[in-house]
């Protein structure tokens, strides 16, 4: 799904249903551009999100890898199952200071019990801010 629309649902609201909303997801500022189970991108803004030295923060690098990698396994898992992250790694290769980073999910593995995504960042002159990995363990629903 791509957000061309704007009275088109988003990815994140047509797989929680608005649960997102008061989570880290929003106060963080993520916003989901495209989403299916091979590919999610999303963009996250600097500000706010920064480390007292005024850099992006490495742990926020990582919610922005744990959470597109974890809409991209959710849609993996399909109806009436949920996807619960189990390792993540990141190596961060630059700093970012301003404007918004951009994150990209690609499927590595999408089983019937776990599915892993390699997640790439990339500042507004599409330079690498960091690399992660996020493995989901894929669980019927409760």
């Amino acid at each position: 799904m791509t957000m061309t629309d704007p009275d088109e649902t988003s990815p994140i609201e047509e797989l929680l249903g608005g649960a997102h909303r008061n989570t880290l997801v929003e106060r963080m500022g993520i916003e989901i551009l495209e989403a299916s189970a091979e590919r999610v991108v999303a963009t996250m803004p600097v500000e706010g999100n920064t480390q007292p030295y005024g850099l992006l923060h490495g742990g926020a690098s990582c919610v922005l890898a744990e959470t597109i990698g974890s809409v991209g396994s959710a849609l993996h898992a399909g109806p009436g199952r949920i996807a619960v992250g189990i390792e993540i790694n990141a190596t961060h290769h630059r700093s970012a200071t301003s404007g918004l980073v951009t994150g990209v999910a690609t499927r590595l593995h999408g089983g019937r019990t776990v599915a892993t995504y390699d997640i790439e960042i990339t500042d507004e002159q599409g330079r690498r801010v960091c690399t992660s990995r996020l493995t989901c363990m894929l669980r019927d629903a409760p």
